[in-house]
């Protein structure tokens, strides 16, 4: 499942209670942010962090095995580059 990180009015939208603090509601009301596009928002950055957090754990150890033999054989194609 892919998580749109764009506003869209043709998403299916459920109310929700969300407490925040006081302060914050205020200064956001100041300011003309919309809070339900904000916690959208924050939350699809949330859920994006965390998707990207698993993945590194997840395949921290074929990373770290291509980095060591990167360290013992050099880049692939490195005869090619240009730079």
């Amino acid at each position: 499942m892919r998580i749109s990180l764009r506003m869209s009015t043709a998403v299916t939208r459920r109310p929700l209670n969300v407490s925040l603090p006081t302060g914050l509601i205020e200064e956001a009301r100041k300011l003309d942010i919309n809070l339900s596009r904000a916690c959208e928002q924050g939350i699809g950055t949330a859920i994006k962090a965390e998707r990207e957090r698993r993945w590194k754990q997840q395949n921290a150890q074929a990373i770290a095995d291509y980095n060591r033999w990167v360290e013992d054989n050099g880049l692939p194609l490195a005869g090619y580059r240009e730079f």
